[in-house]
């Protein structure tokens, strides 16, 4: 019995009239379109987009050159290079993100064990070259100074969720 009813299913293309009956119903019903200069979509708070270093309160840059987030990324997309200071101290003397290969999946991001690298909600960045898309320490840094306030923002809205 179960064949037969297969076989009038197939020949009758059910599953066919089916997916006509349900675009038929969404033909007619009323279009969503963001104009999006104008509008915007909501965002989610855990969104992950342009990266930024940040520095602490006193202007000194948070990174201490662990290169826990060149060993974490996936893609290789971080490159680190370090020296140690006079007071002992080691810092960053280069520190390349390259957008080309980055997968945004904020491995980077968890692993810095001082809150250093960052992805804020900078969505709205391009590049016109490939190395347009090459992001140093000078600039990964000047994007966490101009950003700050809404990336503490943002971290602290997160906080109860890490």
């Amino acid at each position: 019995m179960q064949a037969i009813r297969d076989f009038v299913k197939t020949f009758l293309l059910l599953e066919l009239l089916q997916g006509l009956a349900l675009t038929g119903r969404k033909l007619f019903a009323r279009k969503v379109t963001v104009q999006y200069p104008e509008e915007r979509t909501p965002m989610s708070p855990r969104f992950r987009g342009l990266h930024a270093l940040r520095r602490y309160p006193n202007g000194e840059e948070r990174c201490i050159a662990c290169k826990l987030c060149e060993a974490v990324c996936p893609a290789m997309a971080i490159t680190i290079e370090s020296e140690q200071r006079d007071d002992g101290t080691r810092r960053t003397t280069r520190y390349d993100i390259d957008l080309t290969k980055c997968i945004f999946c904020g491995f980077c991001e968890e692993s810095c064990p001082v809150d250093s690298i960052v992805e804020t909600h900078i969505l709205e960045y391009h590049g016109e070259r490939r190395g347009d898309l090459l992001y140093t320490k000078e600039m990964l840094l000047a994007i966490g100074d101009h950003y700050e306030k809404d990336i503490a923002a943002a971290r602290a809205a997160d906080a109860p969720y890490r």
